[in-house]
């Protein structure tokens, strides 16, 4: 082993919102987590997928983006000073001796942890990629299958290829700011919101979106640029549409990678895990998020939220059995306030 390994008595895998809330429940019971993400920044699927997309459905709330409710968890999480490891994945997660595990990544970074919590969100989650021989060869070029910058698409020619929210999103936005925008789907049916899909037919109504059904079949290329893509409708005929940028958003597909091969109990490429603990089959490894599964899981964030507060005191409970953890309220607590740097009310 080249590196020695960090110790601590929490490794979060994600850093999607879930994984960021579960900073914060552990830091409240005053457990001390690093973090640990394959993807370059922290966010996850809010970053990577949706980052300027409205979100309507947090608690008090009323909307927030991807970004905003990223930057927000950040903030919150601060006082508790998680220690985060980006760009790696995890690769191995070895149960010790000492009943501690050994986790290993794909930078050769280890770390010796009392617990383990799999917040794996998107991190569990591949893009479905379009299947044209030759083409990965643009991707994040000028093939894209998420938006991180809505700008670098500014008065260009773009083909937007899937039927889904991120598909509509994202044709509805760039009809505003592109020179065109083409949107490709299989069928005249979609599975978006309806306000959505009424949007996308209002704007090829008034032609500032051009709607194509059937698929792209090949593309043409010169001197290392994407130019054309080859469509061929449902009735089989074909034409050729030039382009500076195809976007692809044809949804996610389960990849469990190495956490299929850590010995947890997994069903349809999902952890499973109850509903007490939101513990694996593995004592001292929890799952939280859309990687569990369980009777009756709903994939929201708020559930993750909620995921994660019994987990944090689950894992309490495991690292300390002889002590007897209370449940304490923000609002009250002069400890919980010491611990967040907040000064205590006074109530008369």
């Amino acid at each position: 082993m080249s590196n020695k390994p960090i110790e601590t008595d929490a490794v979060i895998i994600g850093t999607g919102p879930v994984g960021l809330f579960q900073v914060f429940e552990l830091g409240l019971l005053e457990i001390k987590a690093h973090v640990i993400d394959s993807l370059p920044e922290v966010g996850g699927q809010c970053i990577e997928l949706y980052p300027d997309k409205p979100i309507y459905d947090i608690p008090a709330i009323p909307v927030c983006t991807g970004r905003e409710l990223t930057n927000n968890l950040l903030k919150q999480i601060a006082p508790f000073g998680a220690q985060f490891h980006l760009g790696q994945e995890v690769t191995k997660v070895e149960p010790q001796a000492d009943g501690r595990f050994l986790i290993s990544t794909s930078q050769d970074n280890h770390f010796l942890s009392r617990s383990v919590f799999i917040a794996g969100g998107v991190g569990a989650f591949q893009p479905r990629t379009i299947n044209l021989e030759g083409i990965d060869a643009f991707v994040d070029k000028q093939l894209f299958y998420h938006v991180k910058n809505p700008e670098q698409f500014a008065r260009k020619r773009i083909v937007i290829c899937g039927g889904g929210d991120a598909a509509l999103d994202w044709a509805i936005h760039f009809s505003e700011i592109a020179a065109s925008v083409t949107l490709i789907h299989r069928r005249d049916d979609f599975k978006a919101a309806p306000k959505s899909i009424a949007r996308m037919r209002e704007l090829c109504a008034n032609k500032q979106l051009h709607l194509l059904i059937g698929q792209v079949t090949g593309f043409e290329a010169k001197e290392g640029r994407l130019t054309e893509i080859v469509f061929t409708n449902i009735g089989g005929e074909s034409r050729h549409i030039p382009l500076d940028d195809l976007l692809v958003f044809y949804g996610l597909s389960p990849k469990l990678g190495p956490i299929a091969e850590w010995g947890l109990n997994i069903d349809r490429k999902q952890i499973c895990v109850d509903t007490e603990k939101f513990q694996t089959s593995t004592p001292g490894i929890y799952a939280v998020g859309d990687i569990n599964v369980y009777p009756g899981k709903k994939k929201l964030i708020l559930s993750g939220f909620h995921e994660a507060a019994l987990a944090a005191f689950a894992a309490a409970a495991y690292l300390n059995p002889e002590k007897q953890i209370q449940l304490q309220y923000t609002t009250t607590s002069p400890k919980l306030h010491k611990a967040l740097g907040v000064k205590s009310p006074t109530f008369e």
